[in-house]
């Protein structure tokens, strides 16, 4: 019987363990380029339009939009309950994704640059308060998938559809 209450402590601290980060950040500059897409249209009304609908399509919610200033700040939020330890008990991970969004004239282009990071708050509910991580998204292939959806929105947009 005492061997099976350290096997459970031992698989609830586990459990308990932060994560270490899956890769070092990359520098700064490499991650603004990743992050930014130049447009051939001076109309940024269209390509701040495009990137409002495909914000919203991905399930951000607009929190703050100025267009003389050409910035857009959105959000979403998602709860994720976790299993941990063998499935012995589980907690809810709350996970909030901050989305900004700088437009600027380029001449006779619009240059977007756009950054995302992610609140993790997590931890069992006797914890108060939950752990929280917050990191940059820094992936680029996420940075990526969304331009091509800001492509097509400004396609359409252009086309009128």
């Amino acid at each position: 019987m005492r061997s099976t209450c350290w096997v459970f402590v031992l698989a609830l601290a586990a459990g308990c363990v932060p994560r270490a980060p899956d890769h070092p950040p990359p520098p700064p500059l490499q991650v603004r380029e990743v992050q930014t897409r130049t447009y051939d249209t001076a109309d940024t009304g269209m390509v701040m339009k495009a990137l409002v609908n495909v914000l919203q399509d991905d399930g951000f919610v607009l929190q703050n939009t100025d267009a003389d200033l050409g910035v857009i700040m959105a959000s979403k939020d998602k709860t994720v309950r976790e299993w941990h330890g063998g499935f012995l008990y589980s907690w809810d991970v709350k996970y909030a994704w901050v989305c900004s969004v700088n437009i600027t004239p380029f001449g006779q282009q619009t240059k977007v640059r756009v950054s995302v990071q992610v609140r993790e708050a997590h931890g069992p509910e006797w914890t108060s308060p939950p752990r929280e991580v917050v990191s940059e998204v820094d992936d680029p292939t996420y940075y990526q998938d969304f331009f091509a959806k800001v492509d097509k929105g400004i396609y359409l947009q252009k086309e009128r559809l």
